[in-house]
């Protein structure tokens, strides 16, 4: 049964119960959503925007745990629809247009797309933009010969993530030969040289999720049993201190807004996933575009050039969008922006006009963890692997290949499917599950890994990467019941995390 209540805004609010609700509930529910008003009958007429019926938001989730909290209980669902006259503005990928709200709005007709067998894996690659090159088809051909069956979407897919330049550095790491002579070092090597020379304070650094440096000991504050109430204590420990950057700037550059704000909770995740769990503290932001042409035209060089008629976003629009993005996420989660820069750049040489068109939005922060925790521990056979955060939905599917191409060179379909949207609420309560276990005395957490691009697939494959591991697809949580399998271990959505723990401890850290 649903039931509707009309906001002092103007929205509409649908409520999904399995049962009939009291009438002392329907006014605790009019007072939660602001003194609404309930709508008699079981439609409402008008034209609405909301979410997709398959996609139960972060927005629902937070709303039906507020109603069990105040003791009513059968509610499993609440959306909010904003009606609109003439055009509607909504996003496509999240969103729809309603004709009227009735009791099907929830309801859910499609079946979840079977298993593909590829036959031609370079119409397929072209197909669903996976940016697989001429050697790394030629190696899946090689592979579904041996095997004696062609290869699946999910497993083409999968490569395709895992294998990606955004995933696996491959210029960085590969080999350069320059006027026929093989150089000594890659780019990588290079980097890597000057901590290796003057390692100086560097704990660890280019082999975790972010780098640590030796810290001062402090006298750390937290509950004695993270699971329930309890006294605070202070301790005082060895710490050390957390660095990370990271780009956003395909997703940047095509929703300005949810690709910097998943930009800052990506590399927020980072720092969490440290060797076995640590603290973020502070973040920050540097934005890169082509000039933006302000109208108030007083920047004179930036008319000297013509702007280019841009595919998503104007340089303006990401700049503000973009900013909005990053500090939304930030302040949501608990971690505030503190500094950044920003550079906007065109130049004009033999006719071609170069400039910062794919915009460069980088994030970076700084935190802290116990020094006992700055590296990881040896994976074994026998460890159980632990997800945490949302369920999965059609949400950043690709993005590690996506964004290893020039943007535009994919259809639109491709590359908006390819962006993640943020749930900062959701980040910050995986954050304190994490926090909590990695400030107890004995701390279970063998390793952890965020779920980056590839979302499943990159992150539990790494978890698992020097043992091997098995992973049940049907234990994975599921939101959306019309994903394929490939969009179910592929999705890149709802903040989460992927741990190693030790077996006996499993049933604290479910607590």
């Amino acid at each position: 049964m649903i039931i509707f209540f009309k906001s002092k805004s103007g929205s509409v609010v649908a409520v999904k119960s399995s049962a009939g609700l009291s009438d002392d509930n329907i006014n605790a529910l009019k007072w939660l959503l602001g003194d609404a008003s309930l709508i008699k009958g079981e439609t409402v007429n008008g034209n609405f925007t909301g979410p997709r019926r398959e996609m139960i938001t972060p927005w629902s989730t937070t709303a039906v745990e507020i109603t069990q909290n105040m003791n009513i209980s059968g509610i499993e669902r609440m959306e909010e629809y904003f009606p609109y006259r003439g055009t509607p503005v909504y996003d496509k990928m999240l969103q729809r247009l309603y004709s009227g709200l009735d009791q099907e709005i929830f309801t859910v007709n499609k079946k979840p797309d079977k298993v593909v067998y590829i036959k031609n894996l370079a119409s397929y690659n072209k197909k669903e933009g996976l940016a697989l090159s001429k050697d790394e088809i030629e190696y899946l051909n090689g592979i579904a010969k041996k095997i004696g069956r062609p290869l699946t979407d999910s497993e083409v897919f999968g490569f395709s993530q895992v294998n990606s330049e955004h995933c696996r550095h491959k210029i960085f790491n590969g080999t350069f030969i320059i006027d026929g002579k093989e150089m000594e070092s890659s780019l990588f090597q290079m980097i890597k040289k000057t901590t290796k020379l003057n390692p100086n304070l560097v704990i660890s650094a280019y082999k975790d999720n972010c780098a640590f440096l030796q810290g001062p000991k402090v006298k750390m504050f937290y509950p004695e049993k993270p699971e329930k109430p309890s006294f605070f204590k202070t301790k005082e420990r060895e710490t050390v201190i957390s660095l990370k950057a990271e780009t956003h700037n395909f997703p940047t550059t095509v929703e300005p807004f949810n690709g910097a704000a998943t930009g800052t909770g990506g590399e927020i995740r980072d720092r969490m996933a440290g060797g076995k769990g640590s603290f973020p503290i502070a973040g920050t932001a540097v934005y890169m575009t082509s000039y933006p042409r302000f109208e108030d035209d007083s920047r004179r060089w930036e008319g000297k050039a013509k702007e280019r008629n841009w595919l998503y976003q104007t340089p303006v629009e990401i700049l503000i969008k973009a900013s909005n993005g990053a500090s939304d996420f930030g302040n949501k989660f608990g971690q505030p922006l503190i500094n950044g820069s920003l550079l906007t750049f065109e130049h004009e040489e033999d006719g071609r006009v170069y400039g910062f068109d794919k915009v460069i939005m980088q994030a970076g922060g700084v935190g802290y963890a116990r020094r006992q925790d700055s590296i990881k521990g040896t994976p074994t056979p026998d460890l159980p692997i632990v997800v945490l955060g949302g369920d999965n939905y059609r949400i950043g599917m690709g993005g590690g290949a996506v964004s290893s191409v020039a943007t535009g060179q994919y259809k639109n379909d491709i590359e908006l499917n390819a962006v993640q949207r943020s749930t900062p609420e959701m980040q910050k309560r995986v954050y304190n599950a994490i926090r909590g276990i990695s400030e107890m005395d004995t701390n279970p957490i063998v390793s952890v890994h965020d779920h980056g691009a590839g979302g499943h697939l990159n992150c539990l494959s790494e978890l698992v990467e020097d043992t091997g591991g098995e992973i049940e697809i049907d234990k994975l949580p599921v939101g959306d019941p019309t994903l394929s399998s490939k969009e179910i271990i592929g999705n890149e959505s709802q903040e989460r995390m992927g741990l190693l723990i030790q077996e006996e401890a499993l049933e604290h850290v479910r607590k």
